[in-house]
């Protein structure tokens, strides 16, 4: 019993030395959660890695992990004891790590102000998890290493994809599931709920619609909320901490044709005064490229709320491309 006391009494000493912040050149600041005991990152090496991007007050300003779009790049020669590139090789493959870059000195060295999202901070914060370090073999040619990088990370993202599309029916599933909707699918795929039917007539492409929308992620974020990624309804998007400054409110004109798949087969369903719930497939909205922008992710289906106030009627009108938001201003 004693034995095993001391065991686990080491292991936890072992454990909270690996999480003591240490100090580091150039007022660097960095703690290593996880060190798989694998071979640092050196000049040259091809580096995948998932980061939470933070300022001093702990607002997230990035997150790989969010986008599921891991940062890929190569290890470049440091500008000054204490930068991005410098800190990169206190780690290996597998490593976990906070650190914090001083930001006046990062301004002292590049000879350029504080970045304006930062003008308050002292710290750049970045969490990381280093995923791969593909490193050049001894005595390998540039143009040999290059290939063979350019190949596995083309394999590499491929897998990925892969594995984000064969996961979007669970995605679904769990989205309609965690708020009780009972739906129909059209032969498309497209899933939906007619809360009312509105006018006889229906919008057809060509037409021009007036509507409210509301758009949502089907993923939960940290709150265990979906996230909106687009409204026409102000106080709706000032509630939920979405109000873009700029961006007309209220009932908006869309001619019904230009816009994603879902969304133009959605408004179809309905007519004037008509009330319908769209949960769309990626193949039917933004597909493997997603919006990350605003927060779309590849192979990622999303929900609409939509109320058709108008349809003024028009002649048929080409499909356009897909854009980020489903919205022509006014």
């Amino acid at each position: 019993m004693k034995k095993g006391i001391i065991i686990l009494a080491a292991a936890t000493l072992g454990l909270a030395a690996c999480n003591k912040e240490k100090k580091g050149a150039g007022g660097l600041l960095y703690t290593i959660h996880h060190s798989a005991g694998n071979e640092k990152i050196k000049e040259g090496d091809i580096v995948k890695m998932n980061f939470i991007q933070k300022n001093d007050k702990d607002s997230v300003l990035a997150s790989t992990f969010d986008s599921e779009t891991p940062a890929v790049f190569p290890a470049q020669k440091k500008m000054y004891a204490g930068d991005m590139n410098d800190v990169l090789t206190l780690f290996g493959e597998g490593d976990s790590a906070t650190f914090k870059v001083n930001l006046d000195t990062m301004a002292f060295h590049s000879k350029q102000p504080k970045p304006e999202q930062f003008k308050n901070d002292k710290y750049i914060t970045f969490t990381v998890k280093i995923e791969k370090v593909f490193k050049k073999k001894a005595g390998e040619a540039d143009s040999t290493f290059n290939k063979r990088a350019s190949e596995f990370f083309q394999a590499d993202y491929k897998a990925t994809a892969d594995k984000k599309k064969a996961a979007e029916p669970a995605k679904l599933k769990a989205y309609i599931d965690d708020n009780k909707l009972t739906t129909k699918t059209t032969a498309s795929g497209l899933q939906y709920i007619i809360e009312n039917a509105g006018s006889a007539e229906k919008a057809a492409v060509g037409d021009t619609v007036l509507i409210n929308y509301t758009g949502r992620v089907t993923k939960k974020n940290k709150d265990g909320k979906y996230k909106i990624f687009d409204t026409s309804d102000e106080k709706l998007a000032k509630a939920e901490n979405e109000f873009k400054p700029g961006k007309p409110y209220g009932p908006q004109k869309m001619p019904v044709g230009g816009t994603i798949p879902g969304f133009t087969e959605g408004l179809q369903l309905i007519g004037k005064g008509g009330k319908i719930q769209l949960i769309i497939p990626s193949n039917l909205g933004y597909g493997e490229q997603g919006a990350p922008q605003v927060g779309i992710m590849p192979f990622s289906p999303i929900a609409f709320e939509v109320e058709i106030k108008d349809i003024i009627k028009g002649k048929p009108a080409p499909v356009q491309a897909p854009m980020p938001a489903p919205v022509v201003k006014k």
